[in-house]
């Protein structure tokens, strides 16, 4: 049988795609028919069901040591763009955020401050913990616990334990980029390895703390290296259970040393689309994908929902990283507006917290 044949049986019949079935599926381009088999396949997992959450997004700081080509959201201190917020400064915008009507989740990520020391960041989610004590805490990648770990000198499972202790619910599932370390050598040489990255979030599911997964795709990886990507974390998945949702980023070349490096341009917007597709079919053990509009623009975003997203992500209120490398999406979104996007496609809104729980207002 052809590896066509093969993976058209398989997504009939819900077996789990090999490697060269996901990459064939992919060069095959049947964008329409990926749209409809991804849809099938979240449609059987959530049914009518859109999610999305009110929330809160957080960056600590963009001063940063790793100086990543990928990234245009990092810059040294003294820059005229260099911000670092102290503790009263997240407390107002904690309070600021008590006012949110039934907000349910602050997300914390941030860069890799060259002074500021573990204790900061705990500091940080205390005071979430504190001034609302009742959402779910979303902080820090594994880049950021793998820096933690070389700031403390504790083991990434000792990291994590005191960032449970002080009140962090699940770990933010950025820095994955692509889990291949010929390619992290290119976009991001200072940031953790592949390995790291994925012992990070062993640890977390073993330590009971649920995670998301991520990745970036569009700058200088191969076709085989993004569908290897998937694997990994099918992989992980499979022996953990510990992921709870799935986000695809495109690359934004606008303001980055990659790309100018590379004369790269952002992937079309079809690319999106296809890669969750394809996404929703590899990760067979994955539940929910997100359509982070931010990144994808609220048009795209809503159109995903017939490719196998099942989740808008958040109101967010302020995002800095994305749109530091050129992202023309609004900061923030309304309640309504999201609501609005998700019954136009004839799905169902439904507000969840971090867990995909849902939430009665």
């Amino acid at each position: 049988m052809k590896i066509l044949d093969s993976a058209h049986e398989k997504i009939s019949s819900g077996q789990r795609l090999n490697a060269d079935e996901i990459l064939t599926l992919y060069e095959e381009n049947d964008i329409l028919y990926l749209a409809e088999s991804a849809r099938r396949v979240k449609e059987r997992k959530t049914g009518k069901k859109i999610f999305y959450t009110i929330n809160r997004h957080v960056n600590l700081t963009n001063v940063c040591s790793a100086n990543c080509p990928l990234c245009a959201f990092q810059c040294q201190s003294g820059d005229n763009r260099a911000f670092t917020l102290e503790l009263d400064d997240v407390e107002k915008i904690l309070h600021d955020a008590a006012h949110v009507k039934n907000i349910s989740e602050i997300h914390i990520v941030s860069s890799l401050h060259p002074t500021k020391d573990f204790s900061y960041y705990v500091d940080a989610v205390k005071l979430v913990k504190k001034i609302l004590p009742n959402v779910g805490i979303n902080a820090f990648t594994p880049v950021e616990i793998v820096n933690f770990s070389k700031l403390s000198g504790k083991n990434f499972s000792d990291v994590l334990r005191e960032l449970i202790q002080a009140g962090v619910t699940s770990l933010a599932g950025g820095g994955a980029e692509i889990l291949s370390d010929r390619v992290r050598e290119i976009i991001c040489p200072k940031k953790c390895s592949a390995a790291e990255w994925l012992e990070v979030m062993r640890m977390a599911h073993k330590l009971g703390l649920k995670t998301n997964a991520s990745m970036m795709f569009g700058h200088v990886e191969t076709i085989s290296e993004r569908v290897d990507h998937l694997i990994k974390l099918r992989e992980l998945q499979d022996e953990t259970g510990g992921f709870v949702a799935m986000m695809l980023f495109p690359f934004h070349p606008e303001n980055t040393e990659l790309g100018k490096r590379f004369n790269l341009r952002r992937v079309d917007s079809w690319e999106d689309l296809k890669m969750l597709a394809l996404s929703r079919l590899a990760l067979d053990n994955f539940d929910h994908f997100k359509a982070f509009w931010v990144m994808l623009t609220l048009p795209i975003a809503q159109l995903a929902l017939s490719f196998g997203a099942d989740d808008l992500d958040g109101t967010i209120g302020e995002e800095k990283i994305i749109h530091a490398a050129g992202a023309k999406s609004s900061a923030g979104i309304s309640v309504d507006a999201l609501r609005k996007i998700i019954s136009e496609t004839g799905y169902t809104p439904v507000e969840r917290d971090s867990f995909y729980r849902e939430v009665t207002t």
